[in-house]
């Protein structure tokens, strides 16, 4: 991972977690898929949290000159795919997030902690989204 990479990932998982998303994961799935380097998996409690998430994230990275090369399932707020080219960020309901269980099907992918997930560990403010 390049240093310009790593700032990227963390401004994504600060942006994400200004809005109070749970259960933020980054997974380096750049060894194990050509379709991106990165997936962040994250959860809102709510339909209308989810929405709110994502409309933060595309904005405040909007004023960072990065842009989505796509955005689907804004509307509906269950599952919204936003995909940033190297990035693509999943924002689940949380029952939604458990149904189809991407950490599980991307198990062998390596868990990575940004300076912004470091931060959220040592306050213990954000949870782990339970899979049961």
């Amino acid at each position: 991972m390049t240093v310009e990479q790593d700032t990227h990932i963390d401004l994504f998982v600060k942006v994400i977690l200004a809005r109070k998303a749970v259960g933020v994961v980054v997974l380096d799935v750049h060894e194990l898929t050509s379709l991106a380097d990165y997936f962040i998996i994250c959860s809102g409690k709510s339909n209308r949290q989810v929405s709110a998430i994502a409309d933060h994230v595309q904005r405040e990275l909007k004023t960072a000159g990065i842009r989505p090369l796509s955005v689907e399932g804004a509307r509906e707020g269950h599952w919204v795919l936003m995909d940033y080219g190297y990035v693509i960020i999943h924002v689940f309901y949380e029952p939604v997030r458990l149904f189809y269980d991407l950490e599980g099907l991307w198990a062998d992918a390596p868990r990575l902690k940004t300076e912004n997930l470091l931060g959220i560990a040592a306050t213990g403010v954000a949870r782990e989204v339970r899979h049961e």
